[in-house]
């Protein structure tokens, strides 16, 4: 029996396949000037700060109609730490 494969391994299988390589020989970056030091120096990070309090990506399978009820409710973290006992930030 073939083992079956997650979703995510097909959907990052598939968009692997579809993917068109190109070396980094083959770009043109002549067009492109090079940065200056006080450009780098004002440089800023892209992306979320990181605070330390970064919440945690978990999985949870409940019903289709309990999930579409809380997302109206737009509760869930909420009811999450009240269960929990506890209010977390």
């Amino acid at each position: 029996m073939k083992k079956k494969r997650s979703g995510l391994s097909v959907h990052v299988a598939q968009a692997r396949r579809s993917r068109k390589h190109t070396a980094v020989e083959a770009i043109d970056f002549s067009d492109i000037p090079e940065a200056t030091a006080r450009e780098l120096r004002g440089a800023r990070r892209v992306g979320r700060p990181r605070t330390g309090k970064a919440k945690q990506l978990i999985a949870l399978r409940i019903s289709p109609q309990l999930l579409a009820q809380l997302r109206r409710m737009a509760l869930i973290h909420d009811l999450l730490e009240k269960a929990a006992g506890r209010k977390v930030t």
